[in-house]
């Protein structure tokens, strides 16, 4: 599975896994799973920034969960030393948008994440997921999310 080409093919680029920025890791293994800690969308290099129902609209936001998820994969392939072949399913996905009280899309913004896992890992890419609107995100951010993923052993 050379889910970078497939990247490519969809005329996106997978970025370069981003640094911590308080005090954690990126992804931590254990037993089968990988826990990849919650990673924020970039665009140009700079963090997506914006609130849904406010300065956002829903397409805005998808694009924020999409370049959210390539962060994810990134970080996941970074984690297996970009071994593709390791993932065996998506297993969780949860995914946090900076919005209004009276925005409850949420769920519409998420799929911009969880659509792009499905394109890339098919089937094994369709996974349980959580979408939850918050008052404020790290850095300004539009959309946060996190993800578990099931990996066969090295």
């Amino acid at each position: 599975m050379d889910i970078a080409a497939r990247i490519a093919e969809l005329g996106l680029e997978l970025p370069k896994p981003a640094a911590p920025v308080a005090a954690y890791v990126p992804v931590v293994e254990h037993n089968g799973l990988l826990y990849v800690s919650g990673q924020l969308p970039f665009r140009d290099g700079q963090v997506v920034t914006g609130r849904l129902g406010e300065d956002v609209d829903v397409a805005g936001g998808q694009d924020a969960a999409q370049r959210v998820a390539l962060m994810l994969v990134a970080q996941i392939g970074q984690a297996l030393g970009g071994d593709w072949s390791r993932v065996e399913r998506i297993v969780k996905l949860g995914v946090f948008v900076n919005s209004t009280p009276d925005f409850t899309d949420q769920a519409k913004v998420a799929n911009g994440a969880s659509d792009l896992f499905e394109t890339l890992f098919g089937e094994a890419g369709r996974h349980a997921r959580a979408a939850v609107g918050v008052a404020v995100l790290p850095l300004g951010a539009a959309v946060e999310a996190d993800v578990i993923v099931a990996v066969r052993p090295a």
